[in-house]
């Protein structure tokens, strides 16, 4: 993997990474950052947030200089359609005119899903610190991004909206009772997406500092939780999932994306 270039896209605002920093939770490029060093050390990463950076044109210039970029997650919703999500979506679409492999994690795949024509919704249930059960399509059992994979696999995940409606040239690869869409694969022109609905590169220890982070938002402004009890039960059940987890295992679509990008160039 020498010499490799990968792009990084940060999907929170400046203000909410802040907010992060200030209580001691690593911001998502930096968990991105620390999971892909547990592959590889030798990556050229470059990082833009698109909401906040005034370079995001001079890094349009060059991104098909690039190997590969992965687009993480975010507070943010899709559908509120401010100026801040809107530059984001603009720059998605630049991404997927000029880079070749793009991994899209969580909020990076609503942002993909959208720019390429598909459809995000708040769902119905959502996924707080943990994911259940998710299974493969026929499809994902054949695809490069579950190779060595376990089917019917917990990960990580936080998220209250869904993918309702896919791009064109679109798979979906897995699915749970919370969403049905979990992962999908899909092109435009030569550029191939990888999408996960959860999020292999964050540890359950950060999923619950963030459950910690924000319970009175889940309390009073989400209603996922009635109280304080319900959070400090749903903590004990991620708790236990740490307990019988595998890092490899958790972090094998990482992997796949990178030998994937590597088998391709």
């Amino acid at each position: 993997m020498n010499n490799f270039n990968i792009l990084v896209v940060e999907g929170n605002l400046r203000e909410e990474n802040q907010s992060f920093s200030k209580v001691g939770i690593k911001t998502h490029t930096e968990s991105l950052k620390e999971s892909l060093n547990y592959y590889v050390d030798n990556l050229n990463l470059d990082v833009v947030n698109p909401s906040s950076d005034e370079n995001c044109n001079s890094i349009i210039e060059k991104l098909s200089n690039y190997d590969g970029l992965i687009w993480g997650g975010s507070s943010l919703n899709i559908y509120n359609n401010t100026p801040e999500i809107k530059k984001q979506i603009e720059f998605m679409k630049e991404c997927q005119k000029k880079v070749r492999n793009i991994l899209a994690i969580c909020w990076g795949m609503q942002v993909a899903v959208t720019a390429a024509g598909g459809a995000v919704k708040k769902a119905a249930s959502s996924h707080i610190g943990i994911a259940n059960q998710i299974k493969m399509s026929v499809e994902g059992f054949k695809h490069p991004i579950y190779k060595n994979k376990k089917d019917n696999f917990n990960s990580p995940a936080f998220n209250f909206d869904e993918v309702v409606t896919l791009p064109k040239n679109s798979i979906c690869l897995a699915s749970n009772k919370i969403n049905k869409i979990q992962s999908i694969y899909f092109t435009v022109g030569d550029t191939k997406v990888w999408g996960l609905q959860y999020h292999p590169e964050i540890t359950y220890e950060k999923m619950i500092s963030l459950i910690e982070f924000r319970k009175k938002r889940l309390i009073d402004n989400r209603k996922v939780f009635k109280n304080e009890d319900e959070i400090k039960n749903h903590i004990a059940f991620i708790k236990d999932e740490i307990a019988v987890s595998n890092k490899s295992q958790r972090m094998l679509e990482l992997k796949n994306w990178l030998d994937n990008i590597k088998h391709y160039n």
